[in-house]
């Protein structure tokens, strides 16, 4: 036994780092402030229908084949996969729609419909992405950074151009690809992971080959399978589970934490690992004398994209619509403006729809449909009930035009789900749903440290943390911090 490790937090990277911890040998509690497991990735029942609460996109299925590896399984063995076809259906601000594929052969024709040789041209920008990918890979994503020197290493020194640091994810796109509508379906993915295209660091163009390269895939029973998987691993290496038990204080002597308190008693801890939010972790768990980042780091952070989002239950099957669905703004800079650069809830905005019950039967009663809704807004904005409420008859107008029909009386379940929510959930900073936007100077060695400065067995896993924002990043983050804490604290 290695000793006693107390995980704050259990949503997936909590989960995921408190499976790897117990098989290797420590004795692991998992405490949660809500009344289950999965955090942004939980699930909500209502009417018969069961809405995924967060993430609904399974990409880069090799990250998490290679975490169930480290228990002797596959993805294949823990979840029932689906690979989508078509991957998804965009509606164009031009009035238009079209299907992406799962095969680059299949949009052959609309990639060239839409740009003069734009399929060649994709396959050019894939070229460089699918570099990016396996350099990534191999020398970037499943290393851990304590700081700029760590980053400055031999390997990222010399393939840091092929990398595309240096430029933005629009940058690349744009070099040969000139209609916008080709270059929102190659960079629409920079939004998963809280970022604008053009601040993006090149690198992540690996994010268009995930999509249409590696396919997107849907477990079926939904996002919080992944959950209940991770949950039942956890299990059968001992790991206990406290939900409704928020922490209060991580107490701390000589530099290290040696419990962490909640409401109905204290956890005894040999090292601490945080899966909740950064912010909250340092300024309501911490002293200020413990503290490795000031508010003012905090205040100059850029922060990712708060999320509005809905909740649908219809009475009714929803024809001219798939799995996944993007309607995107002709001007779609305007609604980055909007979240990045002058905060404010968007009049024109491009959003995201999906509806899980065109793949899977299980997530609505029989005949009915399973919608949900996401808008990217900017974190922070004013959000009473009046606000949302405005914004959510602004939201289903609009997507009612574009269908051409009303959801009106066939909506059996609503609600909504934005800022404040995150906040009181998840204890967000600034009611961000994604943490720190990808940017240069927030990426690897320069996103927050996986060890605290001032406490030595006191670490983090989850999104603000390198590799940063999406399901596989926080599967990668996992490993890292599990394996940092076995070799430094085991």
């Amino acid at each position: 036994m290695s000793g006693r490790a107390v995980v704050i937090g259990a949503g997936l990277g909590g989960l995921a780092t408190a499976a790897l911890l117990a098989k290797d040998g420590w004795e692991v509690t998992v405490l949660e402030k809500n009344e289950g497991p999965g955090g942004r990735a939980r699930a909500w029942e209502s009417g018969g229908f069961l809405f995924d609460m967060g993430p609904s996109w399974y990409l880069m299925p090799e990250a998490f084949n290679r975490y169930f590896g480290h228990f002797g399984k596959s993805s294949s063995d823990l979840l029932s996969l689906v690979r989508l076809n078509p991957q998804f259906r965009v509606y164009s601000g031009r009035g238009e729609s079209y299907d992406v594929h799962d095969r680059l052969s299949l949009n052959t024709e609309l990639f060239d419909r839409l740009e003069p040789q734009g399929a060649a041209k994709t396959e050019r920008f894939l070229n460089i992405a699918r570099q990016q990918y396996d350099l990534s890979v191999r020398y970037l994503l499943y290393r851990d950074y304590d700081g700029v020197r760590d980053f400055l290493q031999k390997e990222i020194l010399k393939n840091g151009l092929r990398l595309g640091i240096f430029g933005s994810v629009h940058d690349l796109a744009s070099r040969e690809i000139h209609d916008e509508r080709l270059q929102q379906i190659l960079e629409f993915a920079m939004v998963f992971i809280g970022g604008d295209p053009k601040k993006v660091p090149g690198f992540y163009a690996l994010m268009s080959s995930i999509v249409l390269d590696q396919g997107v895939w849907y477990p079926l029973g939904g996002i919080i399978t992944i959950v209940n998987a991770l949950q039942k691993l956890g299990q059968s290496y001992g790991v206990r589970y406290e939900f409704n038990s928020p922490a209060r204080r991580i107490r701390t002597e000589g530099g290290r934490a040696v419990e962490v308190l909640t409401e109905s008693g204290a956890h005894p801890a040999d090292v601490v690992l945080s899966n909740a939010d950064y912010h909250h972790t340092e300024t309501e768990l911490l002293d200020e004398g413990q503290r490795t980042y000031n508010e003012r780091y905090w205040r100059r952070r850029v922060l990712s994209p708060s999320a509005f989002i809905l909740y649908i239950g219809l009475d009714r099957r929803l024809d001219g619509i798939l799995h996944h669905n993007l309607f995107f703004e002709k001007n779609w800079n305007a609604h980055f403006d909007s979240v990045f650069r002058r905060p404010a809830w968007p009049d024109k905005f491009s959003y995201y729809v999906s509806c899980p019950s065109r793949t899977d039967s299980g997530v609505a009663p029989p005949g009915m449909e399973n919608l949900f809704f996401l808008v990217p807004v900017a974190p922070g904005l004013n959000d009473t009930d009046g606000v949302r409420e405005s914004f959510a008859t602004h939201v289903l107008g609009h997507f009612e035009g574009l269908i051409g029909r009303s959801l009106g009386k066939g909506t059996v379940v609503r609600r909504i789900f934005s800022q404040r929510d995150f906040i009181s959930d998840y204890n967000t900073y600034a009611g961000t749903a994604f943490s720190l936007a990808h940017t240069l100077l927030q990426t690897a060695a320069f996103r927050p440290r996986r060890r605290c400065r001032r406490v030595e067995n006191l670490y983090f896993a989850g999104q603000y943390t390198h590799p940063g924002v999406g399901m596989p990043m926080v599967f990668i983050a996992a490993e890292l911090a599990a394996g940092r804490i076995t070799h430094e604290q085991g």
